[in-house]
């Protein structure tokens, strides 16, 4: 829990426990902007919030609840947005999703993140307090530096992801046969998971870039790059999707071609023994009028005989690989 006033350009951190915190906000007055952030808070700590800023019941049980799919909401003179954060973790190439609630209200902004990525709301605190006149769009600079330093994370993880996709291929395609289809089931879902995030707010920010979504103080023409990189992330992810798919396929298909060649090694193999031990049961069957049972070369003529199948066999399947 944090919060900060704005006061003409200065930052003025509020000290204290969230009792002072809402006193703070409600004695903002004039060009004054107040930021409260909650970090996964308790239904009793999110009410009391709500209560004294007085923001839509609908909206803050869809902040409670989290699990939000990306978007903006206008109620009365408040605006509410949703935003997914993402965190790559590098040991297990999993994407984490984390949530953020906006509740922007005419003179300053609560935000309710949720989940164990709260960088962005860090680094957009940072990224305002260097730059004072931003404040004069007042709640809709703080959407717009929240949704930059999360855009900024999806693009970072896309790099992740497409180096994660480029060894998957490689292993694939490798010679020696190497199983990666649950290296591909995890990418796939982690990949999924990054679109079902990514996906939702393409066409909220097409909305705020069109000005069909006003957020209070006005938008900042710097949506439209926000925008533009929601766009082509989302064109990225939905090709690692295709693509992963893809390799799948070739997956299974030489997966396919792997059993065929044992198959055709086992058949190989029997055959060889099944020369030999043919001549070993004619010979073997002991009737009492057999002569070759009775040569000097009976049994050297048979061994050779054995030899000579199995050897012919042998070079028959080399030459077809077989072998």
């Amino acid at each position: 829990m944090h919060c900060v006033i704005y006061v003409d350009g200065v930052v003025k951190p509020v000290e204290g426990d969230l009792e002072a915190m809402l006193a703070a906000m409600e004695g903002l007055t004039g060009s004054d902007f107040g930021w409260l952030s909650l970090w996964t808070p308790e239904a009793d700590e999110l009410g009391t919030v709500a209560t004294r800023l007085n923001l839509p019941p609908l909206a803050v049980e869809d902040a409670l609840q989290a699990h939000q799919r990306a978007k903006v909401e206008r109620y009365d003179d408040q605006t509410f947005v949703v935003l997914k954060t993402l965190k790559y973790t590098d040991e297990t190439s999993a994407i984490e999703t984390g949530e953020i609630e906006l509740f922007l209200l005419r003179n300053a902004v609560v935000t309710v993140s949720h989940g164990n990525q709260h960088d962005p709301v860090r680094e957009a605190r940072r990224r305002l307090d260097g730059s004072p006149k931003a404040f004069e769009h007042g709640a809709g600079a703080v959407v717009y530096e929240l949704a930059d330093a999360i855009v900024d994370s999806y693009v970072a993880i896309v790099g992740e992801v497409r180096t994660d996709v480029t060894q998957l291929e490689l292993a694939v395609f490798a010679p020696e046969r190497q199983d990666v289809t649950q290296r591909i089931y995890e990418l796939k879902r982690e990949v999924l998971e990054f679109r079902e995030a990514v996906e939702p707010l393409e066409p909220v920010a097409r909305a705020i870039m069109r000005g069909d979504t006003v957020l209070p103080g006005g938008n900042t023409p710097h949506f439209r790059d926000v925008a533009d990189h929601v766009l082509q992330v989302n064109t990225q992810v939905r090709g690692f999707d295709d693509l992963i798919t893809s390799i799948l396929n070739a997956q299974l298909a030489r997966t396919g071609a792997w059993q065929n060649e044992d198959m055709r090694k086992i058949s190989a193999y029997a055959a060889l023994i099944a020369g030999p031990t043919l001549l070993a049961g004619i010979w073997g069957m002991n009737f009492t009028h057999m002569p070759e049972l009775h040569w000097l070369l009976g049994y050297p003529l048979a061994v050779l005989m054995m030899v000579a199948v199995s050897g012919a066999l042998y070079r028959v399947f080399r030459k077809n690989h077989w072998l």
